[in-house]
């Protein structure tokens, strides 16, 4: 649902069409979010939109690499990756090494460090970081049911979470890579923007933290060989949309490392394709 003061209008309505949001009469939508604010003059919303159990999402591709005899190694960072006759040999901090024919680079805001790594050229995939608190539920309601709420311009946005609310300033400061912590500043005007549209005050934090985002310079996944080493595959900006096309993407993966034609389709391919980037 997207809620909008009378400042937000023209932003509104401009919004509307381009997230296929039909608008709401402001009774019904403060019967799904009662803690709406008076000051909400526009309400829109569409029920096309469904979360993802993030935590099972990744136990079932864990599960699905133990299956096919994979193997899942955390806290290994990549220290150096050599090119091989046989394919690449990838060696993490602690000295242990991985050798196989074909090399996946899905190292999310390291995926240009990697490629470095490998001798090849970076493609200018860029982090971004983005802020998150965790609230009380307001007023002690149930939230479970509640839609994600947004502001026009997706200034802000907030959405349920186990009995209580994540908000986020829809930060998206560009920065390096690195493990993000949230600036407290950004954080409080993101809070300070979602606290104009409702009723209840933020009185505490549950938690806080960062993330990062990575984006290509046209701001598309990339997704497939690269063009100096075919047994280097780039699996890459991603943006706030991984967990969302994390199966499609594998799945096109898999289609080019065993030379299947690709089931998106060749025009699809080519527009993920890391060549574009000449």
């Amino acid at each position: 649902m997207m809620v909008a003061t009378a400042g937000e209008l023209e932003a509104f309505a401009a919004d509307c069409p381009h997230l296929g949001l039909r608008t709401l009469d402001l009774a019904s939508a403060r019967a799904m979010v009662p803690i709406l604010s008076p000051d909400v003059a526009a309400a829109a919303h569409t029920d096309n939109a469904w979360d993802i159990d993030t935590d099972r999402l990744l136990q079932a591709h864990a599960k699905a690499i133990r299956a096919a005899g994979g193997e899942t190694r955390t806290k290994a960072r990549v220290a150096a990756v050599a090119r091989e006759r046989y394919g690449w040999r990838v060696t993490a901090g602690d000295g242990s090494r991985v050798e196989a024919r074909v090399l996946v680079n899905a190292a999310g805001a390291w995926a240009d460090e990697v490629a470095a790594l490998a001798g090849l050229r970076p493609l200018g995939i860029r982090p971004f970081r983005r802020s998150m608190a965790r609230i009380p539920a307001p007023a002690g309601l149930d939230v479970a049911r509640w839609p994600m709420l947004f502001g026009p311009g997706e200034t802000w946005y907030a959405k349920p979470d186990a009995g209580a609310l994540l908000v986020s300033p829809a930060d998206e400061d560009a920065t390096d890579p690195h493990d993000a912590w949230p600036d407290d500043m950004v954080l409080a005007e993101g809070i300070a923007r979602y606290e104009a549209h409702v009723t209840e005050p933020v009185t505490r934090l549950v938690a806080r933290w960062a993330g990062l985002r990575s984006f290509a310079p046209d701001r598309v996944l990339v997704l497939g060989r690269d063009p100096a080493a075919p047994a280097f595959l780039w699996c890459a900006g991603q943006g706030g949309y991984g967990f969302q096309t994390s199966a499609a993407a594998a799945a096109h993966l898999a289609d080019i490392a065993a030379g299947r034609p690709p089931a998106i389709g060749a025009d699809v391919a080519r527009a993920l394709d890391p060549a574009r980037f000449g």
